[in-house]
């Protein structure tokens, strides 16, 4: 087992880990520790806990899940607890993960004590998700070589590792695959003052000149998302640029994110084409996903995982077992007036069916 004192730290860390460079620039926004992490901080008791403990019993991490919409640091907490504990991270996502065979060369390669990062695990298939058991419990994988009356089973000791899987939609994990991770636990959107901190922070370290107005603008508009956050602000710093604004305050801020579509509450050009087609083409609804994911010619999953959860989150929009229907807020923010619409349809609970 590597040491953790030999273990490479700061930029040379992420450069390990990720298949593609990293940037100075880049591996500078991402906090490689507790202390510079921001938000979620019940995840990050727990994690610290385990951290802690696993380093006094001088033993592998436990399995870690998280959840949670994307951008909300999932990644940056999985190289966290690599570089906390002085061991590699490795990084692949579930489509990658096409046979057993790949599996099996990614567990065999690890070495003890080391990170196996699965992001987007629920699209494992799963056929190789059933090799991911023992090897999540007893560390071994049975695997089949051959076929017919040559067929026969080969047994691989793999190394003591972690995995640490990411996925934004939970629930189509399969139940046994769940039960075996210690710890599951859902990354919730960041507070406007959490943003603003994390926003200061990479203005700090991208040598930008922020004043207060404009770390609240760009917070405000970042959708509770860390990761929109450090994108609006290297925007911004361009426009900033560009302008000779020095410093940028909020009226700066306020120009480049309109320029970018990107408006006062946070929705962008797609968000508004979604609610006024809503809107305007079926009356505010209610309509079903798969008619909206045909008149924007964009795939349901898109839409499901990344336009609707921020909608839903700030009340433009309400899934009732009907479909999808604009709420009174999405119409005063589009500046139309609400059609008259009769109370039963905003129902309460349930998902609507098929188209």
């Amino acid at each position: 087992m590597p040491s953790p004192d030999k273990a490479p730290k700061g930029t040379g860390f992420l450069t390990s880990a990720l298949t593609a460079p990293v940037s100075s620039a880049e591996a500078a926004l991402r906090p490689l520790s507790f202390s510079d992490f921001a938000g979620q901080p019940k995840t990050v008791e727990r994690l610290k806990v385990m951290v802690g403990a696993a380093k006094r019993r001088g033993e592998a991490l436990n399995h870690i899940l998280l959840s949670g919409p994307p951008g909300l640091g999932k990644t940056t907490l999985a190289f966290i607890l690599g570089h906390e504990l002085g061991r590699n991270v490795r990084v692949t996502s579930g489509p990658v993960i096409e046979k057993a065979g790949d599996l099996a060369g990614l567990l065999t390669n690890l070495e003890e004590g080391d990170i196996l990062f699965i992001d987007e695990i629920h699209r494992i298939p799963k056929t190789v998700e059933e090799y991911l058991y023992s090897a999540m419990e007893d560390f071994r994988l049975d695997i089949m070589i051959d076929q017919g009356p040559n067929a026969r089973s080969v047994r691989l000791s793999i190394p003591r590792f972690t995995l640490i899987g990411a996925t934004t939609r939970s629930g189509l994990l399969t139940a046994p695959l769940r039960s075996r991770f210690t710890l599951n636990t859902r990354l919730d959107y960041y507070e406007r003052g959490t943003l603003e901190g994390i926003v200061r922070r990479s203005c700090g370290l991208l040598k930008v000149e922020l004043d207060d107005g404009g770390a609240q603008e760009i917070a405000k508009r970042a959708r509770g998302t860390p990761r929109i956050a450090g994108r609006l602000l290297r925007r911004v710093r361009d426009f900033a640029l560009v302008g000779g604004q020095e410093t940028v305050d909020r009226a700066a801020a306020d120009r480049a994110l309109r320029q970018l579509e990107v408006d006062a509450a946070g929705l962008d050009a797609m968000d508004r084409r979604y609610l006024s087609t809503v809107a305007i083409n079926y009356a505010g609804g209610p309509v079903g996903i798969e008619t909206i994911a045909a008149a924007l010619s964009e795939p349901r999953d898109a839409i499901e995982e990344i336009i609707e959860p921020f909608l839903i989150q700030k009340g433009f929009i309400q899934r009732t077992p009907r479909g999808r229907l604009l709420t009174a807020h999405a119409f005063r923010h589009l500046g139309l007036a609400e059609p008259a619409r009769d109370p039963a349809q905003f129902g309460l609970f349930g998902e609507e069916g098929e188209d």
